[in-house]
């Protein structure tokens, strides 16, 4: 056959076509094999979840069935009776997180700003966002010793002076012993500043800059831009996402156990010990049997229904945060 054969060209074209199809049926099987992948973890994820909350609730079921829903407001926990309640150590649970998530939101917001408005010189706001950074990675034990050693000590007069001065408030009405809830939220507060930081510097970098360039072009100053032009997504990005941080102070267990006086009973003081759900399930689950495991056991699952409820809580305010962005 002759180099000018015209079946030598269509042979070529037929093994350009069989290499392409190889080729396209080979990244197919990539495609799929990596879709598969990932697609198992996915479900994987999803099944680890359902093993947890079953065997909680399978570990809790005798408690169910022997205190019922009156667990929920029932005030006394007595292993010795058998008699317990879940109401002070959800109430402690509660305020708290609460406490720590109103101390340590401002701060965060304010470190955020610093980080995104260029305030400061680069390498000043380096460093600055380095030291925050580098709160996350101390562990929750050494927080708590150092709260012991030193936030209880500072907290300690300051929480004798409010009491002298504002006792007839309930929230300063007892005297302070050391331990309790002012400083377990204030260290509480300090170890979730770096995520509330990062969180609240992720929300201000989503807002579209169009909306402040739009503010400078009318006259605002930088500040009247930050506040006015898209305050309604900020705050509600900072809102969603510190709703899906209560989760963190909610779940401590170490500073906790160490720092909030483990003093299961309700009181308004804020200069009171208390106790909470994490703190009394580190302290006791070890040492659990019989229907007091149970009652663990049920006091886990309450705690997991409740950052459960946050979580949609901040979905929710978050799926706000698009039709806002698209209306402005």
């Amino acid at each position: 056959m002759s180099p000018a054969d015209p079946r030598s060209g269509v042979g070529a074209c037929e093994a350009a076509v069989s290499s392409n199809t190889a080729r396209l049926l080979g990244r197919r099987r990539g495609l799929g094999f990596f879709q598969g992948l990932v697609v198992t973890c996915t479900a994987s994820s999803v099944l680890l979840l359902a093993a947890i909350i079953g065997v909680i609730t399978w570990r809790a079921w005798p408690a169910f069935q022997h205190l019922g829903l009156g667990f929920l407001w029932h005030q006394h926990w007595n292993p010795i009776t058998d008699s317990y309640g879940a109401l002070p150590l959800i109430f402690g649970t509660l305020v708290t997180s609460l406490l720590a998530l109103a101390i340590a939101s401002p701060l965060g917001l304010g470190v955020a700003i610093l980080l995104c408005e260029n305030l400061l010189p680069r390498k000043i706001r380096v460093f600055f966002g380095f030291v925050v950074e580098l709160l996350a990675s101390i562990p929750s034990v050494i927080y708590g010793l150092w709260g012991i050693a030193v936030v209880i000590p500072l907290a300690t007069p300051i929480g004798r002076w409010l009491f002298l001065h504002f006792h007839d408030i309930p929230f300063f009405s007892t005297p302070p012993v050391g331990p309790g809830v002012l400083p377990a939220s204030l260290v509480l507060a300090i170890m979730i500043l770096p995520t509330i930081a990062a969180l609240s510097r992720s929300s201000l970098m989503s807002v579209p800059s169009s909306l402040a360039e739009g503010a400078y072009a009318l006259g605002a100053r930088r500040w009247m831009s930050f506040c006015g032009s898209s305050y309604r997504l900020r705050g509600l990005g900072s809102l969603a996402r510190s709703c899906s941080l209560w989760a963190v102070p909610m779940g401590e267990t170490m500073a906790l156990a160490m720092l909030v006086g483990n003093n299961s009973r309700i009181s308004a003081s804020l200069l009171a010990p208390a106790n909470t759900i994490a703190s009394l399930l580190a302290n006791n689950f070890g040492e659990a049997s019989g229907i007091q495991l149970s009652a663990l056991m049920y006091l886990a699952f309450i705690l997991m229904m409740m950052t459960f409820l946050m979580n949609l809580l901040a979905q929710g305010l978050l799926s706000r945060i698009g039709p806002l962005r698209a209306s402005t």
